[in-house]
């Protein structure tokens, strides 16, 4: 009986720390949803005027709507989308009418229209603040005499485009350019996965206390031969 003592222990033991982290990932996903439901309410927020100095953190998806000039100044932001292919953000420089200087990123063409003329001129348009965090160890350099850019790295893009840090991501515009497809801001680029861990954690459980349950009869039977 001994014997069995310390198989026992160790398959309880093992068994309450893979529970155990199948139950912290159940509270992860309720935080994460949880999370995941606030920001797609701010989003979908009734829009205000861009604000003066708005904080990356407090600030951050906050619904604005502005009036003003869309030039033809613009970086390309190299991207590749599920739906769309590979291609480019075409972020653009904003005049507004009350003399700021904001960029836009006005949303996605194909790398063959890259050098395509947009629509610019007075218009309207509503979308998101945003600063996005794309830089990595892997990020490469940006090819600033090209004009193609890695990531839209907000600071960086602005000093390009002599204009206020502060990012719109185009959601609507009272003037449409048929060359762009808007890539608004949502939740889908916001990692979820905490079901696949609660599955993996408590299936993992499952099977050692099979695992446990075998090598016990095993060693009992070897016992009583």
């Amino acid at each position: 009986m001994s014997r069995l003592i310390l198989p026992l222990v160790f398959g309880i033991v093992g068994t309450a720390i893979l529970v155990s982290l199948g139950n912290w990932q159940v509270r992860r996903l309720a935080e994460k949803e949880a999370y995941l439901a606030a920001i797609e309410a701010r989003i979908n927020d009734a829009p205000v005027a861009v604000p003066a100095m708005p904080d990356p953190e407090a600030d951050r998806f906050l619904p604005v709507t502005t009036t003003g000039t869309m030039t033809n100044d613009e970086l390309h932001v190299l991207v590749s989308t599920k739906e769309l292919g590979a291609g480019y953000r075409i972020i653009s420089a904003f005049e507004t009418e009350t003399g700021r200087r904001l960029m836009i990123d006005r949303g996605f063409v194909a790398i063959e229209d890259k050098e395509t003329s947009r629509v610019t001129g007075p218009m309207t348009i509503g979308g998101n603040l945003h600063w996005p965090e794309e830089i990595d160890s892997f990020t490469p350099e940006n090819d600033v005499a090209g004009n193609i850019w890695f990531s839209r790295d907000v600071p960086t893009m602005a000093a390009a485009l002599n204009a206020e840090p502060i990012l719109v991501i185009l959601r609507q515009s009272s003037v449409e350019t048929p060359t762009l497809t808007p890539l608004p801001v949502d939740t889908s680029g916001i990692p979820n996965d905490h079901l696949e861990y609660i599955v993996t954690w408590y299936g993992l459980a499952i099977v050692w206390v099979f695992m446990t349950l075998y090598y016990l009869l095993r060693m009992r039977k070897t016992k009583k031969a």
